[in-house]
């Protein structure tokens, strides 16, 4: 990996105290994979912000092939002292990218006589640099007070974790995948057999996507989406960084499963809405992004559930997975190459 660099309140109890001399009041970190086309207006909208805080930015050139480098090199180093390119030469993953910078912005303390806290690669302990910090998806479009608003919510809140805004798909439909619970059994159970869609109000069948809640309020919820998820440093001191195990997709719902687990609350909070252009990376390779979705949802289960879960049941949710998976390959690969997509 080559780098290119141009540049409390109360928690819950237990906490790792994170240092006073923050560099960054808030860090945005961008994983690019081969969308140069969606990154310019992505980082465009990004320092077009209107903030009274300290900001930095990443992003981290996950291996991508087109012009992504050559483009932040001419269009944005010059001008952006804040932007820090990170050039990684494969693409490991999102987890794995965004952790390229997670460790800048997290370091590790050298702890002498003693083992590292670096468990499992995760790097529990940290010392944050920043107080907050931002994943972004290269296809979002952010407001100009978007982070402003968020990060003032996040001050009033001492005892949230992670914030999401609204998020809202090129044709203004909302991207349902902003406010979620976890996939526990039960909750997964109903997704597979289609009643969270054929009862999109029902409070037991559509908990999931939470589609019986009125989309223009806040709530507390499981889980926000990695696409734009707002994260206090705090709390990735207490549980660590991503977890690489997942490749794409579930990484988000294991961040924010953990990180509830330490106490910490989640919020979606719709006061900014952010476009997202949903899919434009994934559906390069299509047919792997369907593999890798659907592994994810394996291992967030055996990860955080099957431990619990009587054996019999463990088989039926990895049969109904596979079999799920199954239809999702076949249907794409019956699709025009224009119209593949994950799900």
């Amino acid at each position: 990996m080559t780098v290119t660099q141009t540049s409390s309140q109360a928690a819950p109890a237990g906490q790792i105290a994170p240092p006073e001399n923050f560099k960054s009041d808030l860090d945005i970190v961008i994983v690019n994979y081969n969308t140069a086309h969606l990154l310019r207006p992505c980082l465009e909208s990004v320092f077009a912000s209107q903030c009274d805080f300290r900001w930095r930015v990443y992003v981290v050139e996950n291996g991508s092939q087109d012009d992504s480098v050559e483009m932040l090199r001419r269009e944005f180093e010059p001008n952006h002292p804040a932007l820090t390119v990170l050039v990684s030469p494969r693409n490991g993953g999102f987890s794995y990218g965004n952790n390229l910078a997670l460790r800048q912005i997290c370091p590790l303390e050298p702890d002498a006589g003693t083992a590292s806290p670096d468990v499992n690669g995760l790097a529990i302990g940290c010392r944050p640099e920043a107080r907050y910090i931002v994943l972004l998806n290269p296809d979002t479009v952010v407001p100009p007070n978007c982070f402003q608003l968020l990060y003032d919510f996040m001050e009033a809140h001492p005892a949230a974790g992670i914030v999401g805004p609204k998020l809202v798909k090129k044709d203004g439909s909302l991207d349902w995948a902003c406010r979620r619970s976890f996939p526990t059994p039960e909750v997964s159970f109903y997704r597979m057999l289609g009643l969270s869609k054929l009862f999109p109000k029902n409070r037991r069948f559509a908990r999931y996507n939470l589609s019986y809640l009125d989309v223009n309020k806040m709530y507390e919820v499981d889980s926000v989406c990695g696409a734009f998820m707002l994260v206090r440093a705090e709390a990735v001191s207490q549980v660590g960084i991503l977890d690489e195990a997942f490749f794409m997709y579930g990484e988000d719902l294991d961040w924010a499963y953990r990180i509830k687990q330490q106490g910490w609350q989640v919020y979606y909070n719709p006061v900014t809405t952010v476009i997202h252009y949903k899919g434009e990376s994934s559906k390069q390779r299509s047919t792997g992004a369907i593999v890798n979705f659907y592994d994810a949802m394996r291992i967030f289960h055996r990860k955080h559930f099957a431990s619990h879960t009587f054996f019999g049941l463990n088989w039926l949710i990895y049969f109904g997975i596979y079999a799920k998976e199954g239809l999702a390959l076949a249907r794409n690969a019956l699709r025009p190459r224009a119209r593949k997509r994950v799900s």
